[in-house]
């Protein structure tokens, strides 16, 4: 399948257009008038799927070349706004404001895709998607630290991402460990390289990103914590768009496009 690749002005140019489209009398967003039978899941921009997510967290989201945004999560969701017939565009937004539904019930953006893991407590707040991916916590160190396990993390620093499964597990498992919390992998990683932290504890595909890119680091350990990840909406306001973004993953995973998207990210490791 040919990756569906999300560009980081694309929200700039589908507010232009769809501004001139109001001018001329075409369809318009939800909140310029236009007719509800144009656009049927309420979308913060009609006919455009605006996603919020937390950029850097490679591999399911991250920066590439020319200030291109791609990733797992980012081209899955492309791929289903296409059988949606919807254009996409991206914001990078803080995890925090985005978990706790803050973001989404501001109206911000349609959809939240930041390797976001579905939890009771967060359902509270959020309507998730079925799942689209299972994931590991892993605990990732400097080859020559000593760590082994996180039993040895008493007196040591380990870093975690704010209001994340991570942080969750470190604080319950990390026995005398420093909890030190930071607002995204784009802290974490340089945090570790310069030494402010032994230890990073986090979703084991990001911290296998770092592994492969510096040969300093390892992962030493993996936990299973029967994590699923999921597509984030507003509590309550979107049935209609989480019951097609369903629908469009079920045709992806039958028809092998989800397989694709996930090879490109996941065989090789």
């Amino acid at each position: 399948m040919q990756r569906r690749n999300i560009f980081a002005g694309l929200a700039l140019v589908a507010t232009a257009t769809l501004a001139l489209a109001g001018c001329a009398g075409g369809s318009t967003g939800a909140g310029s008038g236009g007719d509800a039978a144009d656009d049927p899941y309420g979308l913060v921009d009609a006919g455009t799927l605006t996603v919020c997510s937390d950029i850097p967290y490679a591999p399911f989201e991250f920066e590439g070349d020319n200030g291109e945004y791609t990733g797992f999560d980012l081209d899955l969701l492309g791929a289903i706004a296409k059988k949606l017939d919807l254009k996409i565009s991206v914001q990078d937004v803080g995890f925090e404001a985005l978990q706790s539904g803050a973001t989404l019930a501001a109206g911000t953006c349609d959809v939240g895709a930041s390797a976001m893991t579905i939890t009771d407590d967060r359902k509270k707040n959020i309507d998730f998607s079925e799942p689209y991916y299972d994931s590991l916590q892993s605990l990732l160190v400097r080859t020559d630290s000593g760590i082994k396990s996180i039993k040895d993390l008493d007196g040591k620093n380990v870093g975690v991402q704010q209001g994340t499964t991570g942080e969750a597990y470190a604080k319950e498992n990390a026995k005398g460990a420093q909890i030190v919390q930071y607002q995204g992998d784009g802290d974490l990683w340089p945090a570790m390289q310069a030494g402010q932290i032994d230890a990073i504890l986090q979703d084991q595909p990001v911290n296998l990103e770092h592994e492969k890119a510096d040969g300093a680091y390892k992962i030493v350990e993996t936990y299973i914590t029967n994590e699923s990840y999921g597509f984030a909406f507003e509590k309550g306001t979107k049935t209609k768009l989480v019951e097609a973004v369903n629908g469009a993953l079920k045709d992806l995973r039958d028809s092998g496009e989800y397989q694709t998207i996930y090879d490109t990210y996941f065989t090789a490791n």
